[in-house]
């Protein structure tokens, strides 16, 4: 449920009330009870909190360290292939 800002259009009080967006506007003042005006443009802002949006936006460290793990696997057994090919092309040259 959203916060909005209300101003009284005779005192210039201003205050907020929390209320579903289904609600009717309020238009009487609490202090001196003439007409409110409801503010635009207020309420709207995001609001950021912890780490992130959504903690499945980000993977864990653990599933990072294992891609990891696996990439430099491959890397190693890419390169022991391109050492033997370099030994076996030296002797037959």
């Amino acid at each position: 449920m959203p916060t909005y800002d209300y101003k009284c259009k005779n005192c210039n009080d201003t205050f907020e009330h929390f209320q579903k967006m289904t609600d009717d506007p309020l238009k009487v003042c609490n202090k001196c009870g003439n007409d409110l005006t409801r503010l635009i443009g207020t309420g709207l802002s995001p609001v950021f909190k912890g780490k992130g949006f959504y903690e499945t936006d980000y993977k864990s460290n653990n599933t990072k360290a294992k891609k990891s793990e696996k990439h430099s696997k491959t890397d190693l057994d890419k390169s022991e292939k391109q050492k033997a090919t370099n030994k076996v092309e030296k002797k037959s040259a």
